[in-house]
């Protein structure tokens, strides 16, 4: 395969990864804002560093408020992990490479696209967000399960494995990090379960969680199933063993080790400390790593590839 398309499909993985994601992150800040007691207050400014993009949205923006994030997560294309960006360079890969895809996924990314174009307005409304994010999820989803069900299981389907896996680890981090943004007036454990809450929904989560753990969503056990549990997939864990098995495809041995780092970094984790200090700090190191493995597999397979106006250098979050 050349090294420019799979490029291209790593990154359009990505991207249709970072959108869906990106709506996840949005939808756990709105619930966690109906679910705040009295007093209580959300930084938008600490959601940005959350997303890692605070830097780039002060380069265009005055104010952190409630419109001028939603705005700047949502459609503004200067910010190249908008959703809106996002789900049109997927498309823009997408029509380039049809012939390595199932004929049907250009179709369905389209869709997508257009469904996005016309509901951006929407989506900066909080009565109407949750809503328009949901379905922009749920269309992400389709064109995934077309793809999973459609593809054989070769080098192109490889690449867009390690593509989606880099980034849902990535984002399942950011969305567990969403509490950092949260400033309650008191220590209340009541009130910290409905924040637990809200991450497990926000990741669709909340079912398996109670299937497997337990009905109550206590912070560390919540951090214990969506860090290490190997079955579900959204799960860090689940993740990196995904982008292990995409690697054993694969020739190169570099990216592996640094894989390994990072499982090594999951086991040791304590989660019940990290429910009341450190998760933050613990969040990053994970985003530096992945963000370290994906610049190590763009020199391990991508190195002949002409680089994509989004690369890691725009791309990825650290």
């Amino acid at each position: 395969m050349l090294a420019r398309v799979g490029e291209s499909l790593y990154w359009m993985a990505r991207y249709l990864e970072r959108a869906e994601d990106t709506a996840r992150l949005i939808n756990a800040a709105t619930m966690m804002l109906m679910d705040m007691p009295r007093g209580a207050s959300f930084g938008w400014e600490d959601l940005l560093k959350v997303a890692g993009l605070d830097d780039l949205f002060h380069s265009h923006y005055d104010v952190a408020s409630e419109t001028a994030v939603m705005s700047f997560l949502i459609q503004d294309e200067r910010n190249p992990s908008s959703i809106f960006a996002c789900v049109r360079h997927a498309r823009e890969n997408t029509r380039t490479f049809r012939e390595v895809l199932p004929r049907e996924s250009w179709e369905w990314v389209n869709e997508l696209y257009l469904y996005t174009s016309t509901h951006l307005t929407q989506a900066l409304d909080r009565r109407k967000r949750f809503e328009v994010l949901t379905e922009i999820i749920r269309r992400r989803q389709a064109v995934v399960g077309l793809l999973s069900g459609t593809m054989s299981r070769d080098e192109a389907f490889q690449f867009m494995r390690l593509g989606r896996n880099v980034e849902r680890a990535d984002m399942t981090t950011r969305v567990l990090d969403v509490s950092y943004a949260i400033n309650l007036p008191f220590q209340d454990s009541q009130h910290y379960d409905l924040i637990w809450m809200s991450v497990l929904q926000a990741l669709s989560a909340h079912q398996m969680y109670r299937r497997h753990v337990g009905v109550h969503a206590k912070g560390h056990k919540v951090l214990a199933f969506l860090l290490n549990d190997v079955q579900f997939p959204r799960s860090v864990r689940h993740c990196l063993h995904e982008i292990q098995f995409a690697l054993d495809e694969l020739p190169g041995v570099e990216p592996m080790r640094r894989l390994q780092g990072m499982l090594n970094l999951v086991d040791r984790a304590d989660y019940r400390a990290l429910a009341s200090n450190g998760l933050h700090e613990f969040c990053d190191d994970i985003q530096a790593r992945l963000a370290d493995l994906n610049t190590v597999i763009g020199e391990t397979y991508f190195r002949a590839a002409h680089p994509q106006k989004m690369t890691q250098s725009l791309f990825s979050l650290v």
